[in-house]
């Protein structure tokens, strides 16, 4: 029984330093050169982590001894049993943090897979509205918004992947009748995608605890 300790972020950013060990077997022949990039990515997928074990760290270090995209792939496959997954959430508990959505329309929970969910989001089409479920120091934190299609494409804040972007505005907790502060920023329109993209989290957690103040 393997015991987890890979965020889907932390195992999409080995992900991301499997793919630059890949491009460069395939196009460098310097030995020199191939030793400083496995030391490289074998660094940088340990460097992610704020505390491993000597078998976790060991584990992470495997990636630099691998050569054919076949080897990289069933370790990559490996590493999926060691994902903590998104934390279990009820719809119960979904409402809860929606109490002025009056009608909410809620995800399919049943469908979602956790084990690749940085953080839960949908859009509700009828009203334009992206709602945010984030797991943040023991409880989950719920955010909604307007969300509206650029129809361009450009770097997400959450991933910083390049694709189909939405201008996302969200009223923050200060809104008063005076006073109807917001926070915006473009993001993705595919939450699937951005999920399978995100490889750091601070600039997601950073805007959803500025919508708090």
């Amino acid at each position: 029984m393997h015991t987890p300790f890979i965020h889907n972020h932390q195992f999409n950013y080995i992900y991301k330093q499997a793919e630059f060990l890949l491009k460069t077997l395939r196009s460098v022949v310097d030995p020199k050169v191939l030793d400083t990039v496995r030391y490289t990515v074998s660094t940088n997928a340990v460097g992610i982590f704020d505390y491993l074990t000597m078998e976790q760290k060991q584990l992470l270090e495997q990636l630099s001894t691998y050569a054919t995209p076949h080897d990289v792939q069933l370790y990559l496959n490996q590493l999926e049993d060691y994902l903590i997954p998104y934390p279990q959430v009820t719809a119960k508990q979904i409402q809860k943090l929606f109490p002025k959505a009056k009608k909410l329309k809620l995800p399919d929970l049943e469908s979602i897979d956790y084990a690749h969910t940085t953080y839960l989001r949908w859009i509700d089409i009828a009203t334009s509205r992206l709602f945010i479920v984030y797991p943040h120091e023991g409880k989950f934190l719920g955010i909604e918004g307007r969300i509206t299609p650029t129809n361009k494409k450009g770097y997400c804040m959450f991933c910083h992947r390049h694709q189909e972007l939405g201008f996302y505005n969200v009223k923050t907790k200060a809104q008063s009748a005076d006073n109807f502060a917001s926070v915006g920023q473009y993001v993705c329109m595919d939450g699937k995608a951005c999920n399978g993209s995100i490889t750091d989290i601070s600039m997601l957690e950073r805007f959803l605890l500025a919508t708090m103040k």
